[in-house]
This record gives structure tokens, C-alpha cells and sequence, in this order.
């Protein structure tokens, strides 16, 4: 489809916020538009500077015939202590404290700007990690890792202490609470760690022979080890 300019700086910036830390090729955004690589590359540019001054995050350029472009979202420092001191006095309120010494929660991680905001934070410090998946113990994780999932593109993993019919087969782990000292179970389903393998060993494909990628995924005290591929625990 033939675009203006306009047209096209929007669609483009759409499509990478849609992809992120994914590679779309020059190829790709010249057979959409029907433009020549001299004018995506001219569009890429502006995309580029704006995300940059903005605090939406970084595009990559990778060169070569199979190259082209990948966006990482990331958060500015200046954003990210404005997010988090606007979320320490949301929580300092006095009304939120529970018996036991617990703090209300609940409607904060219903928000989607506190989300968007943590979300983004946490997946800015893993910009150059090649993350396999995002790990949560339900349920009060569920929320804030799959923003962070979706921020990295890779898929979100729930960790439950009671399996579910409708999930299917799970691997479950047994280990000592660190904070009620009794022997707790948890598990994860088959099919998750199926779906890694088969990322993992695509992705080496494309890797250089000697780079290999080493997992620990930490259910409580680094309970599980196993070359399973980087997994973010939240």
C-alpha cells in the first residue's frame, strides 16, 4: 500500500511498539509501503530521535542482508524516579498497612499507568539480556510480569503452588519456605518448558557456535538450575 509520509511515520512507529526486541527488515517496511530503503531509512531515522528524546526507548540497526531494525523499549532514569517516587507516597499512605505487617496492594497493581510504568522499568534493566520467558508465583505477580512480558515479547509463566486440570501435565518442585520453614510445592506446566527448549535452540541456531546461554531460574533459593534459558523471576 501506497502511503504519505505521514501516513507511512505512523504506521511504522505502530508496528514497532507493537514488535518489540524484534527484527523487522528493511525489506519488509519497503514492500509494505512500496517506498524505496533510502526513504525508510530517512522514516526509521525520525522514529528513531523521537523515541530517543521522548523516553520511549531505542531503536537498533542491524547491518547486512538479513538485517534491519529492532525496538527496545526503555525508560529514561529522570521517568523512572518520577514513577517510583509518585508510587513510594501511594504506598506510605497509612491506610494501607494490614494487620501482620502486610501493605495493600491490590488496587495499585490494578492501574495500568503503575503497571505501564513498573513494567517498563523492570524490562529496561534486561534491554540487553536475551530473555526465554517471564516467571511469576501467583498470584500478586501475575499482573506486574506479563506487562514485563509484553514489554520483552517472550511469554509469561505462572508458577503454582496447585496445578490446575485445565493446564495439563506439570513439573512440580519441592522446597523449603524461606519465610514459613515448611516444605512448599510448586509447579510448572510441561508445556512451558517444552516451548523454551524449542526457543532456545532456535535461537542458537543463529548464534555463533561458542556462545551458549546458561540458566537459573529462582523459585525461592536457586531451586531449580537447568539449561533452560534466561528467565526473568518476578
Amino acid at each position: 500500500m501506497k502511503l504519505k509520509r505521514s501516513e507511512r511515520l505512523i504506521d511504522m512507529t505502530q508496528r514497532l511498539l507493537d514488535n518489540p526486541h524484534t527484527l523487522i527488515s528493511l525489506t519488509t517496511f519497503t514492500a509494505l509501503y512500496q517506498s524505496a530503503k533510502s526513504s525508510i531509512s530517512e522514516d526509521i531515522a525520525i522514529i528513531k530521535k523521537t523515541f530517543e528524546k521522548q523516553g520511549v526507548g531505542i531503536i537498533r540497526t542491524v547491518p547486512g542482508a538479513a538485517g534491519g531494525v529492532i525496538f527496545v523499549p526503555k525508560i529514561k532514569r529522570e521517568q523512572a524516579l518520577a514513577a517510583a517516587e509518585k508510587l513510594k507516597e501511594q504506598m506510605n499512605d497509612a491506610s494501607r498497612l494490614l494487620p501482620g505487617g502486610y501493605i495493600y496492594l491490590s488496587d495499585l497493581l490494578a492501574k495500568p499507568d503503575v503497571l505501564h510504568d513498573l513494567g517498563k522499568m523492570i524490562a529496561s534493566a534486561y534491554e540487553d539480556k536475551k530473555i526465554d520467558a517471564v516467571m511469576t508465583v501467583a498470584t500478586k505477580g501475575v499482573p506486574i510480569a506479563q506487562t514485563v512480558a509484553n514489554y520483552l515479547n517472550v511469554p509469561f509463566v505462572i508458577v503454582r503452588r496447585d496445578s490446575k486440570i485445565t493446564e495439563g501435565s506439570t513439573v512440580s518442585i519441592n522446597y523449603v519456605s524461606g519465610s514459613s520453614s515448611r516444605v512448599e510445592k510448586n509447579g510448572i506446566i510441561k508445556t512451558y518448558i517444552s516451548q523454551w527448549i524449542k526457543r532456545i535452540n532456535r535461537r542458537r541456531l543463529l548464534e555463533k557456535p561458542a556462545v551458549q546461554s546458561t540458566v537459573c531460574v529462582a523459585l525461592s533459593k536457586s531451586l531449580i538450575q537447568q539449561q533452560l534459558g534466561a528467565v526473568v523471576f518476578l
